[in-house]
């Protein structure tokens, strides 16, 4: 955990000041980028037992990350120590950008989820972030905290939900009356003793379209989600072979997956990003298959720089295209694509094209 040392501990801030406090960071937050800020409290034992739960069914898949670090994800002060707030920070990120539906409904083109369009958030996040820790170690001195932008076992979601942010919708993910859900978090974990926020109740009533939209049913019930199913974890997370009966419902969904949050009610309140970050790059919103799928090694490499999308490579990228491919109309152009990587170096590669070639050639039975 880092720390300011050069004035008095903020540990010794009275009630009163840490309530100004408070208020500053909720203005030095807003003056950063982000949209809201809000201070929970450390005490996570009824997430708790609902992480053990779903680590023990393995709906984690390949993500052994959220194993490893076990119960230390739901308890912040033993990772990192010292910790008795958390600042959590949203930050919108609805780009402005093709249509989303359009895209899905042209299997000729590919569709990235909306996060992924500009900037790596990771980046943007963080850099952020750090600025608001400085302004509260230049305003208090000393005090300890630790940065985090989904790059430690963080249930941020829980965390954002009990400092009044939102709250945790059917498809898991956080919501707000105000803001529907396409933002990121980011956290602050700090020994300062901050006042806390109030949690928001639950705005989801009966609706269940998250659930029903979803391409592979990997929403198994209200807020339970199967990792090993979901689009999204697929494409960025699974390393391996994509299992054939989920190509098919993949579409034309290259890197993420955003149907759950088009189909949420919420986000007709959703409001268009004005961060330069993340607009648009490589015309990634409108992109046809076959363009992006003939990249070199290179030219992903060049193109995908500063993006969340070059952490996947090349030899992924090219796994979810062949398999967008496959699903898409039988033309000379799509054909030809594929027959140009059937011999690629990756076995990982090889594999998908030759599903993918198949499926155009009628020799693998599409589903129905």
């Amino acid at each position: 955990m880092r720390t300011h040392s050069d004035r008095p501990s903020g540990a010794e801030l009275s009630a009163a000041d840490l309530r100004q406090l408070r208020g500053r960071i909720e203005v030095w937050g807003r003056e950063l980028g982000f949209d809201a800020i809000g201070i929970a409290g450390v005490d996570l034992d009824q997430a708790e037992a609902g992480l053990l739960e779903w680590l023990a069914q393995g709906f984690h898949g390949d993500m052994q990350y959220l194993s490893a670090h076990g119960v230390r994800r739901a308890r912040p002060a033993e990772l990192v120590p010292g910790t008795v707030r958390v600042i959590s920070a949203r930050m919108n990120y609805w780009p402005h950008a093709r249509d989303a539906e359009d895209t899905l409904r042209e299997p000729e083109s590919a569709y990235v989820a909306r996060y992924a369009l500009g900037r790596d958030y990771h980046r943007v996040l963080r850099g952020r972030l750090q600025k608001l820790a400085d302004r509260i170690g230049d305003a208090v001195g000393a005090f300890a905290y630790r940065v985090f932008t989904d790059s430690a076992p963080v249930m941020e979601v829980e965390l954002a939900a009990k400092a009044g942010l939102g709250w945790r919708g059917k498809h898991t993910l956080l919501l707000h009356r105000e803001a529907g859900s396409w933002f990121f978090l980011g956290e602050i974990y700090t020994d300062l003793p901050l006042p806390p926020d109030k949690a928001q109740p639950e705005h989801c009533g009966t609706c269940t379209r998250c659930i029903e939209i979803c391409p592979t049913r990997a929403i198994i019930a209200p807020y339970r989600l199967d990792a090993r199913r979901c689009i999204s974890y697929l494409t960025i997370e699974h390393k391996g072979t994509i299992p054939e009966a989920l190509r098919e419902p993949m579409g034309n969904r290259i890197f993420g997956c955003d149907d759950c949050q088009l189909v949420c009610p919420w986000n007709r309140f959703a409001t268009r990003t004005e961060a330069p970050d993340f607009a648009v790059r490589n015309g990634l919103d409108a992109a046809g298959l076959v363009a992006l799928f003939a990249w070199s090694e290179v030219e992903f490499e060049r193109k995908m720089q500063g993006s969340a999308i070059r952490r996947i490579g090349h030899e992924r990228w090219l796994r979810n295209i062949a398999v967008a491919l496959g699903n898409a109309p039988t033309t000379p152009a799509v054909v030809a694509a594929l027959e140009a990587r059937r011999d690629h170096p990756s076995a990982l590669v090889r594999e998908h094209v030759a599903w993918a070639i198949a499926r155009h050639r009628g020799t693998s039975r599409r589903a129905t």
